[in-house]
């Protein structure tokens, strides 16, 4: 009777030694990261709006305006799928920020200089090669 309680102790044993203390020291930088990405100063900022697909995260600008972050972004993935500064969500005047990096993650572009948020005030992920919005944010 005594050796079921001997093997679930020993089996407890084994899976709490299976975690190391590397996992919380990845999830600390990570934070740290964040942590990082949230202290920068912002300029403007807006939340993804899902449009032709499915897409969720934040955008923002830094106040020296040469960094746009996306945090906590997701997509569907498409072909030549690309970030577009524009006027408006059907990107009749647009600034090419170049290819979207990844369909889920933290990501960064650089940013031209003397763009006029005040006209080019959405972020787009674009289907270059359908001319379909995926998703944008209104920077404000």
């Amino acid at each position: 009777m005594k050796r079921p309680y001997l093997f679930g102790f020993i089996l407890l044993l084994l899976i709490m030694s299976c975690s190391t203390s590397d996992d919380s020291e990845m999830l600390s930088e990570e934070n740290m990261e964040m942590e990082e990405m949230s202290s920068v100063e912002v300029a403007y900022s807006g939340n993804f709006i899902s449009s032709a697909h499915p897409t969720s995260g934040k955008v923002t600008i830094d106040k020296d305006k040469k960094i746009v972050s996306f945090t906590n972004f997701k997509t569907d993935s498409g072909p030549g799928l690309e970030v577009y500064l524009a006027t408006d969500t059907s990107a009749s005047s647009y600034i090419s920020l170049g290819a979207l990096k990844g369909i889920e993650g933290n990501y960064e572009y650089n940013l031209p200089d003397n763009i006029d948020y005040n006209q080019y005030n959405h972020v787009i992920i674009w289907c270059v090669p359908f001319s379909v919005n995926f998703g944008y944010a209104v920077l404000n």
